[in-house]
């Protein structure tokens, strides 16, 4: 049992019935007209830089970044709020680097950005083959997680239950992106990341309070109840299993730092801004949110660990995923009124809306760039129609495709959902490091930077990833893996980014040189032309 109260259970199920359906009426309300490309796929940029960077931040903190980094820090202590730490810079990497050159260069998806310099069906076919290979991973992880996380609340442990979870609620999540566009899950982001930050404030304050407000007897407790007394508050207990826990803590940080915030997810919203002054101060909001996830999620965890047990939140989840209901749990004490009860229903509502928004906008990425880069500028149909699709049309094939994409992701999800998830987020954190993060790079900064460059970067960088992921021990050779009862781990780290990262940003040098020098200073003379808007905005020019 999950030792929640059947009052907490009732309003829970009763508040998540609500939020989906007011939410679902609000992305009708707010959803673009039938023919209105830049209103599905950008809100006209709109949304003021506070809703554009809560939204920012909503898509930034999914569901697998709440509940599996609660888990790290509740497990593993220091070495999970080095990660908290590490997606913080990830976002700050991606304002200060790629935000603006990004929302100048591109229009709707990232294959406009890449287009931009390097026109053609090869790069944007490539381009959208790369989203839907980074971003299902992490769709499916949300959607197994939207069933184990009403059975956990619930208490209910039927499979049946769980395999209808997943599919009317993905249902939901298509219907926000097909009927909502830009501005409708843009808002139910805003309406999420509110929700999450406000409920999880007042849970870490609970928590600092029953500590009397001292931090470091919040620590002292959390390292005594976790079992491994001062090194849960050092580094290296996350990869001490491993054999090589230092370089495996560096693989991993790299990883997060470079892929995270480079997943075309996050980096469409870029696209949203009416200006470049607006996407600086998007940004900005964005990162204040999310240096705000920070702190209480490491409070929660620290006090989950604290007041729980590493033991027994290892018990309810091996991987930690439940550390954050159970630290908020915890925080009431032993006697839970009716105002806790409510408050405890706000973080379980705020983390139910968290994993509709996540699959939302993963969803809409995807749509957009089957839409827009394969079938309206790919060659796909306007080969057959003879001339270039129609706004509605391309509006019809877009609705279509988040139909397409999220119907898959349902059905794979309920094929992998008893297994460790865990590999499927590495995978799709690892492809952003490895495959994305060179190609926005190199394209918006390398000026003799070629197309055969850009296709092996994005290719090369994949396969790459690709090859070695299964390799790791998240997938086969120990209890928590996906496949506890194999063994073909091969490869030393947990992540590929130690590896692939290198290599993903050689395969671009490498295709750059074999493109020859004349092709280079092509590219070169290409990239000067438009060298002003690229990274000063001094032109927003349309396609």
């Amino acid at each position: 049992m999950t030792g929640f109260s059947s009052s907490a259970q009732t309003m829970s199920l009763v508040a998540f019935t609500t939020v989906a359906t007011v939410t679902l009426l609000l992305c009708v309300m707010t959803g673009p007209d039938r023919d209105d490309l830049d209103e599905f796929y950008t809100g006209y940029g709109t949304l003021s830089p506070m809703r554009n960077g809560l939204a920012i931040a909503g898509d930034y903190i999914s569901a697998a970044t709440v509940l599996g980094t609660g888990g790290v820090i509740a497990l593993a202590g220091y070495d999970g709020v080095v990660l908290a730490l590490s997606g913080a810079l990830s976002l700050m990497l991606l304002m200060f680097l790629l935000a603006e050159p990004l929302r100048n260069a591109g229009r709707f998806t990232m294959g406009d950005a890449l287009a931009r310099r390097m026109p053609g069906r090869a790069v944007r076919i490539t381009a959208c083959a790369v989203t839907l290979i980074a971003l299902m991973p992490m769709m499916l992880v949300q959607l197994a997680g939207t069933g184990d996380l009403l059975a956990f609340l619930l208490g209910f442990s039927s499979d049946a239950l769980k395999t209808g979870c997943i599919i009317g609620l993905g249902a939901l999540m298509i219907s926000y992106a097909a009927i909502g566009g830009m501005k409708g899950t843009a808002l139910i982001q805003i309406l999420k990341i509110v929700m999450l930050l406000g409920s999880g404030a007042v849970i870490a304050v609970l928590i600092l309070n029953r500590f009397d407000w001292n931090p470091g007897a919040l620590l002292d407790a959390a390292a005594e109840n976790s079992g491994v007394g001062g090194a849960f508050l050092q580094s290296g207990l996350q990869f001490a299993d491993g054999p090589n826990p230092r370089l495996d803590m560096i693989s991993s940080q790299l990883t997060v730092v470079l892929g995270v915030a480079c997943l075309p997810h996050v980096t469409m919203r870029m696209y949203t801004a009416g200006s470049a002054r607006q996407v600086r101060r998007s940004m900005s909001w964005a990162v204040w949110c999310v240096a705000v996830f920070v702190l209480v999620i490491t409070v929660v965890g620290f006090g989950a660990t604290a007041l729980i047990g590493r033991a027994e939140i290892a018990g309810a989840d091996p991987q930690g995923n439940t550390a954050y209901l159970l630290g908020s749990r915890a925080a009431f004490g032993p006697s839970v009124s009716t105002p806790e009860t409510l408050l405890f229903t706000t973080v379980t509502t705020a983390l139910f809306l968290t994993l509709l928004a996540s699959v939302a906008g993963m969803i809409l990425a995807c749509a957009n760039s089957l839409a827009h880069d394969v079938f309206a500028h790919g060659g796909l149909l306007r080969r057959r129609a003879g001339a270039e699709l129609s706004p509605r049309r391309e509006m019809l094939l877009a609705r279509a495709s988040a139909l397409a994409v999220g119907a898959t992701a349902i059905l794979l999800a309920t094929h992998v959902q008893h297994r460790s998830l865990q590999p499927l987020v590495t995978l799709s954190f690892c492809l952003g490091a490895s495959a994305i993060a060179p190609a926005l790079v190199y394209s918006l900064f390398w000026r003799r930077y070629t197309r055969t460059g850009l296709l092996a970067t994005l290719i090369g960088g994949t396969l790459t990833v690709l090859l070695l992921m299964p390799g790791t021990n998240l997938v086969s050779g120990s209890p928590i893996s996906a496949f506890p009862d194999a063994d073909f781990n091969w490869f030393p780290f947990t992540t590929t980014g130690l590896v692939s990262i290198p290599l993903g940003f050689a395969y671009g040098w490498l295709g750059t040189v074999a493109s020859g020098r004349k092709k280079a200073e092509e590219q070169r003379r290409q990239y000067e032309a438009v060298e002003g808007w690229i990274l000063a905005g001094a032109v927003r020019k349309e396609d």
